[in-house]
C-alpha cells in the first residue's frame, strides 16, 4: 500500500502526505453487473483515515472537522469506491476521493460578501419601468364611466 499524497492548493500549502500506515483498506463484494466473477471477486473498496493522526495545524484541524462533520463517524473519515469492476481501480479511485475530500475540506472560506449599493441611475431605470408596465396593464382594463 502507498502514501496518500493530498497535492498543495489553498489552506494546503505545501500538500500533505498522509502515510500508509495511517489508511485501512477494507475489500468487499461490488453490486451491479459483473457476468461470472460477480460472486467471487471482492472489487469494492473502503478507505478509512482517523483526522486525529493528520499532522495538521490547528486551525487546519478546525476548517477540516467543521467542513467533515456529517461525514465523521468516530473522528473517522469513510470513502468507498466500487464503480469499477476491478479492485485496483477501485483503490486509485478511493485514494483520489479521499484526497479532493480533505483538500476541499482544509480549503479556507472564501471572503464575505462586501455590501453595496444600487447606483441612483439603475433605482430610477428600474422605477420608470415598473411604471411603464402598470400603465400599459392599467390601459388593458375596461374603459371607466368618465370615457
Amino acid at each position: 500500500m502507498m502514501d496518500l499524497v493530498v497535492p498543495a492548493g489553498p489552506g494546503v500549502p505545501q500538500g500533505l502526505t498522509v502515510p500508509a500506515s495511517d489508511l485501512v483498506e477494507r475489500f468487499s463484494r461490488s453490486s451491479g453487473p459483473g457476468g461470472q466473477g460477480v460472486n467471487t471477486a471482492d472489487s469494492r473498496v473502503e478507505l478509512e483515515l482517523d483526522v486525529a493522526v493528520l499532522p495538521l495545524t490547528a486551525a487546519q484541524r478546525r476548517r477540516l472537522e467543521a467542513a467533515l462533520a456529517t461525514r465523521l463517524v468516530d473522528g473517522r473519515l469513510v470513502v468507498a469506491a466500487s464503480e469499477h469492476r476491478q479492485q485496483r481501480r477501485n483503490r486509485v479511485a478511493a485514494r483520489e476521493r479521499l484526497a479532493a475530500l480533505l483538500r476541499e475540506a482544509l480549503a479556507p472560506p472564501p471572503p464575505a460578501r462586501r455590501a453595496t449599493r444600487p447606483t441612483r441611475g439603475s433605482v430610477e431605470r428600474r422605477l420608470d419601468a415598473k411604471r411603464r408596465r402598470a400603465d400599459t396593464k392599467a390601459a388593458r382594463g375596461r374603459p371607466g364611466p368618465e370615457a
